[in-house]
């Protein structure tokens, strides 16, 4: 105890330390934007998951649209191949059979196509969350680097934190450049 009484009294408290108010100043920051990437990630992690039920949705559409239209072009093509007893109207019968496996036809496609174009947007999510996701352990380790200073003393963990906190930045805001 008489120890640390000198060693107050000799000055070695942590007001003495000038890195002290820089290093703790630095470290909020890089706090503040491990926690803004980390919920950028989150958020791009949910929407990703959103965006991929959509899709999945839009192929199940896709998939019911198919079999109706084969189930249409069948009853037409049967139409066509027996030998009603009315011909007219299995004539009719046929025709509009036939319209509906057109139209079916035509909605399958739609589904498709926006099955796919939500499959590209959920991709592009997902390269902005990795992005996120890897500028949040950039960050996460300057902020480690950093706190070092404080053990050691040293400024070159100080400067490195830094440094790394400006990769952490730009790997993060690189990821809303994605489109």
């Amino acid at each position: 105890m008489h120890e640390v009484m000198e060693a107050h009294e000799a000055g070695e408290h942590h007001e003495d330390n000038p890195l002290m108010l820089p290093v703790a100043v630095t470290l909020s920051i890089l706090a503040v934007l491990v926690a803004i990437a980390t919920l950028l990630g989150h958020r791009a992690a949910t929407e990703e998951l959103i965006l991929q039920n959509k899709a999945t949705d839009q192929w199940s559409l896709f998939q019911a649209k198919n079999i109706r239209a084969h189930e249409m072009a069948s009853v037409a093509d049967m139409l066509g191949t027996l030998t009603p007893v009315d011909k007219e109207k299995a004539e009719a019968l046929r025709e509009k059979y036939q319209g509906e496996a057109d139209r079916y036809q035509k909605e399958k496609d739609e589904a498709s196509g926006e099955a796919k174009q939500l499959e590209a947007e959920r991709d592009v999510v997902e390269r902005r969350e990795d992005r996120y996701d890897a500028g949040e352990v950039i960050l996460e380790i300057a902020l480690i680097v950093c706190s070092l200073t404080l053990l050691t003393k040293r400024r070159i963990f100080w400067l490195a934190g830094i440094a790394l906190g400006l990769v952490g930045l730009v790997v993060t805001a690189s990821g809303h450049l994605l489109k």
